[in-house]
């Protein structure tokens, strides 16, 4: 699921990737609100609060919103510097380890906020750490898929779903080929488990803050690593069959 990207991959292997990475997204997006009062995960809307806070001449406020959206930034940064470099390394499994460095840097911040927690100290810099979290991951998914799944944000994804919804209603009254037909059909089931797992993510989020606030980080984690180890491992087997 991991090892093949844009043109190789099958419509089965974008649903699965995407609809498992929504779901941590849509987590960690809630996580971000509800710790913070900020979508992690959703630029939009934080730039749209960055126009409201200088419009306001709340400077604090503006400078977070930009901090959160230059973390982001630099998530996509890290991750396609990351997949350019394995590239040139030949390493099968660049993307597998994007996701290990997401688990890595979630287990980091739930130490560290356990931490903050105990000695009583807040910690500013976990949301722009999920953030930056967040860009690496919609980076990552963006590349292997050629642009085909998002997984931190659905407006592209609605407005996607609406088109394909639009295209297949079309069929039933005028003739569409049979290939770009189930297309369209793969396209709008593809878009609308993701956007149904970003919701669903986002309600496990919120139920993971209630009852378990101080190990969700890790819960995330653990997913992710899950969803690389397969990829790490087929690549680690067809690298020692060569030798």
């Amino acid at each position: 699921m991991l090892l093949r990207e844009k043109s190789q991959r099958s419509f089965q292997m974008n649903r699965q990737l995407g609809s498992s990475l929504a779901v941590v997204a849509g987590a960690v997006n809630v996580l971000g609100f509800l710790q913070f009062g900020y979508y992690c995960a959703n630029m939009t809307g934080n730039a749209s609060s960055l126009a409201l806070k200088i419009n306001a001449l709340d400077v604090r406020a503006a400078f977070l919103c930009l901090a959160l959206i230059t973390s982001f930034v630099l998530g996509a940064i890290v991750c396609t510097v990351l997949v350019n470099m394995g590239r040139r390394k030949g390493w099968g499994a660049v993307y597998a380890f994007s996701l290990v460095l997401e688990a890595v840097i979630l287990v980091t911040l739930g130490v560290k906020s356990i931490w903050f927690t105990q000695v009583g100290v807040p910690d500013g810099t976990a949301a722009l750490v999920l953030s930056f979290v967040m860009g690496l991951q919609n980076a990552t998914v963006t590349r292997i898929s050629g642009s085909v799944v998002r997984t931190t944000h659905v407006t592209g994804m609605l407005t996607d779903l609406g088109i394909e919804i639009s295209d297949w209603l079309e069929s039933f009254y005028h003739q569409v080929d049979d290939e770009y037909l189930d297309i369209i059909k793969k396209r709008l089931w593809l878009h609308a488990q993701i956007v149904f797992c970003f919701v669903v993510g986002g309600i496990l989020g919120a139920v993971g803050y209630m009852h378990c606030q101080k190990y969700i980080l890790f819960i995330v984690a653990i997913i992710l690593v899950a969803l690389a180890a397969p990829g790490i491992l087929e690549n680690a087997r067809t690298s020692a069959h060569k030798k």
